[in-house]
């Protein structure tokens, strides 16, 4: 697991996690009838482990290990299909308070056999869960962390076909898509490409445009300082001379809970108050879960960010 995917995983930075290193793989109305809601979920689940049988919808009792995913039950209207979330799974409410939490870094496929569950939901796979959980007759689905928009929407319309909420899972993705067309088109973008650091934690990790945030950033005009700070690592290290030196017009920070850091911590790291974004007030605080779990609340994100770069717009005039 790298960085980024252990952040997706959990919704949050660790540094500790850090420390695992860059070099490992990057870490989101009515229903169907029972009859075809079972043969949509055989086909999607059939991708991820053709021998495994798949529960009919109605039986569903699911257990997921991933945040992400947990949010997007819940968005569809499947929460009630849930008996046991992740201790990441913070969101909504619901999930924050949910009685039975599963350790999701070291989880058990005997305590989750014990629940009775028959799907579970994973954003990677600690060792030889799936096999041990596929050998109990569970199924398993994954959605890795994702790599763009459309992955994102695929992963909450194959959880409306496993949950027999098709047609919430298409509404959602519809408002989603529609919301976030409508946070870039409504407003002025940059006349010119503003420069932009993505702060993941505060050791310098950050993201560059190939990323599933990068991606959002390019919408708005925001060109990345990272893009060139290591070749064929999407998620570098940089140093703070690096930073510095790049002077970025914008600082985004998604280590606010992980790593406490705001925009009065980040002026008071050594020259940084030097740095354009900081001695314009442009060092944008954003909620660590919501910048690293691509479902429903993506949108809150694209529309935070489309608020800081109208605001950039908007005072660069004066």
């Amino acid at each position: 697991m790298s960085i980024h995917s252990i952040r997706h995983f959990r919704g949050v930075t660790r540094r500790t996690f850090i420390a695992v290193g860059a070099s490992v793989l990057l870490f989101a109305a009515c229903g169907t009838s029972d009859q075809s809601a079972g043969n949509t979920v055989a086909d999607t689940v059939a991708e991820a482990s053709s021998d495994t049988a798949v529960p009919e919808v109605s039986t569903n009792k699911i257990v997921s290990l991933s945040a992400t995913a947990t949010e997007m039950l819940y968005a569809i209207g499947a929460g009630d299909q849930l008996v046991a979330v992740d201790n990441y799974s913070n969101f909504p409410e619901a999930a924050a308070s949910f009685e039975t939490k599963i350790d999701a870094l070291q989880p058990s496929a005997e305590a989750i056999a014990a629940l009775d569950a028959t799907v579970v939901l994973l954003a990677y796979d600690p060792g030889n869960l799936q096999t041990q959980l596929e050998a109990l007759g569970i199924t398993v689905w994954t959605g890795a962390a994702a790599t763009s928009f459309d992955d994102s929407y695929k992963q909450i319309t194959e959880l409306g076909e496993l949950t027999g909420k098709t047609v919430e899972a298409e509404a959602l993705v519809s408002s989603m898509k529609t919301d976030i067309d409508t946070a870039v088109s409504s407003m002025e973008l940059p006349d010119a490409p503003v420069s932009y650091f993505y702060e993941l934690d505060n050791t310098y990790f950050s993201v560059t445009s190939n990323t599933f945030v990068g991606q959002i950033m390019s919408q708005f005009n925001l060109q990345n300082i990272a893009d060139l700070a290591e070749a064929g690592n999407d998620y570098p290290q940089l140093s703070q001379e690096a930073i510095i030196s790049a002077n970025p017009q914008m600082i985004f920070l998604a280590d606010t809970k992980c790593c406490q850091q705001d925009a009065k911590s980040v002026a008071s790291r050594p020259g940084w108050n030097k740095i354009d974004a900081v001695t314009n007030g442009n060092v944008v605080e954003l909620d660590d879960d919501v910048a690293s779990r691509w479902g429903p609340r993506v949108v809150d994100l694209v529309k935070q960010v489309a608020a800081a770069v109208a605001k950039f717009v908007e005072t660069s005039k004066k």
